[in-house]
């Protein structure tokens, strides 16, 4: 069968691939060979050497990848951006971008790859079989001649990722199959970039109300109750809703067990919503619903522009949020009200002085967002050395600063982002960002970028990082087999899909609590002992890399 006839062949089964939100939210063998690895013919080879920029050629490469919601307000292809053109002219070459509708990247991806006409290059999820938007995973994708290996590739024209892989040992683990295939380049995020999601409450409302910032479930309830009974806020805590309740596992953890699947204290994945004490987590949460606490509309927050209007229209003081829409929160929030403040609160535990069980952490390796080439492009040599470039020193500046002296200078070199980034009169920091450097993205991440405005954002990290989230969150790179990867396939969406219908209907009460014992059963019924089994295969295998 040919790769195009085995792409329209899966468009189907796209439609069933597994939920990112059960695996996400939720071993030491050698590289192939070349002879069983493979690469793709160039169909021009670019004159200069590998890691040499720029390149001369006159290829042009088509590259498929999501555009940050920022840009678009200003321009709306990244070629276009200074970001685009610096790169060409720092690499030599050009490049048409294609950019799905924000809000439509699952669906127009399912629609480019079951096309005749791939891109050289796609960005998008390609990580394990658990969370990788492609059914099997990356070498399922690989088998379908959807995409490349790149073991030879990378060896003989990506010197930057090259000895990066060979000076981290872990990284060179996390983005590889087991069998030794390197399927994607990488966005790579610095140490200080793992957590960047937690609590946070309105600090001028605590102090008015002479209450501290809570720590415990109970202390939580209390601060809760004020806001809605002395500040009036109609949605006490709010939250914005993706497949599930974004709150990264807050008050969930509390009861040592996670809205998706963990792993527990043995090194043995679990999935957190049959746990018996997940039943205590989600009679916390319906308790709070009844009282008026949570917000009422929580299910309907699909975007953050719902949760954006709680907190700046004082319906809500508190949530679970990113680290950078605090500054934007704040920013808005003081021209207001010049008294409006937010604060990181910790995860909070049930015991005064406990460590939260899990929280928000992410791995080095992301691979929502990681480069493959596919699998019939005629440039695969030119895609190569082009994506190289982020992983050099030179290449590293422009995606996370931009262009030197424009976007940022260099103070005793450290790079510090300019005035005309920082203190544009009508665009936001994020949006003026966003125009010279790739938010996200296969490139190298600098420790020194942030883009906190205030305090409280430098304080956030230190306060969310504070719990055993590196000990139980799932790995999102994970690579079953293309066996299990069908099985996950035709078991985990349904699973998933019930486990939600039931947790909302149980917060808000349209099942009684006393339903979970029925309600375990039927995932039991459903094959969730199988989902985990594969899981646990697939992450013995990860360790023993």
């Amino acid at each position: 069968m040919s790769s195009r006839s085995k792409r329209k062949s899966i468009s189907l089964a796209l439609s069933v691939v597994v939920a990112s939100s059960m695996f996400a939210a939720c071993s030491n063998e050698s590289a192939k060979s070349s002879s069983e690895t493979g690469s793709a013919t160039t169909k021009a080879t670019p004159t200069a050497s590998a890691g040499q920029y720029p390149i001369a050629t006159q290829e042009t490469l088509t590259s498929w990848e999501q555009i940050n919601p920022n840009l678009t307000t200003v321009f709306p292809n990244i070629g276009d951006s200074p970001f685009g053109k610096q790169l060409e002219s720092d690499t030599g070459v050009k490049v048409k971008y294609t950019h799905p509708a924000d809000g439509q990247s699952k669906e127009q991806f399912n629609l480019l790859i079951a096309s005749n006409n791939l891109p050289d290059v796609i960005e998008y999820n390609w990580g394990g079989g658990g969370t990788a938007a492609y059914p099997g995973g990356p070498e399922k994708a690989i088998a379908d001649k959807v995409i490349l290996p790149l073991n030879d590739l990378i060896d003989k024209s990506a010197p930057n990722l090259k000895k990066l892989l060979q000076n981290d040992k872990e990284l060179d683990k996390m983005i590889k199959t087991d069998n030794g295939t390197y399927y994607a380049f990488p966005m790579i995020r610095p140490d200080n970039g793992l957590v960047f999601r937690g609590p946070m409450l309105r600090k001028d409302w605590l102090d008015e109300l002479n209450l501290p910032v809570p720590t415990t479930i109970d202390e939580w309830y209390t601060v809760l109750k004020a806001f809605k009974e002395k500040k009036g806020a109609s949605a006490a805590l709010t939250a914005q809703y993706s497949n599930e309740l974004n709150i990264q596992d807050a008050f969930i953890g509390a009861y040592q067990t996670a809205n998706r699947f963990y792993i527990d204290n043995q090194g043995k994945v679990k999935y957190g919503p049959i746990d018996p004490q997940f039943k205590d987590a989600l009679t916390l949460l319906h308790k709070w619903y009844a009282e008026g606490l949570l917000d009422k509309d929580f299910a309907l927050n699909t975007d953050s522009k719902s949760q954006d209007t709680r907190l700046l229209s004082d319906e809500s003081g508190a949530t679970v949020g990113l680290l950078s829409a605090v500054g934007k929160w704040m920013d808005t929030g003081k021209k207001k009200n010049p008294k409006f403040q937010l604060v990181p609160a910790p995860y909070p535990t049930l015991k005064k002085g406990e460590r939260a069980f899990i929280g928000q952490r992410d791995f080095k390796y992301n691979p929502a967002v990681s480069k493959a080439v596919a699998g019939d492009s005629k440039h695969a040599e030119l895609a190569v050395k082009w994506m190289d470039y982020a992983f050099g020193e030179k290449g590293s500046m422009l995606f996370n600063f931009g262009i030197v002296g424009e976007s940022y200078t260099l103070d005793n070199g450290v790079p510090k982002f300019t005035d005309k980034i920082t203190k544009d009169p009508k665009l936001s920091l994020q949006q003026m960002i966003s125009q010279y450097t790739k938010p996200n993205g296969p490139f190298l991440g600098d420790s020194r970028k942030s883009f906190n405005t205030y305090k409280e954002q430098d304080d956030a990290v230190g306060i969310w990082e504070q719990t055993d989230a590196v000990k139980h969150v799932m790995p999102p790179f994970l690579t079953p087999t293309t066996e299990e990867s069908k099985e996950l396939a035709k078991l985990s969406t349904a699973i998933t899909s019930y486990k939600e219908e039931m947790f909302v209907k149980f917060v808000m009460g349209k099942e009684p609590i006393d339903k979970f014992d029925d309600y375990v059963k039927r995932i039991n019924d459903m094959g969730i002992d199988k989902v985990t089994q594969i899981y646990q295969k697939a992450l013995d295998r990860y360790n023993k890399r």
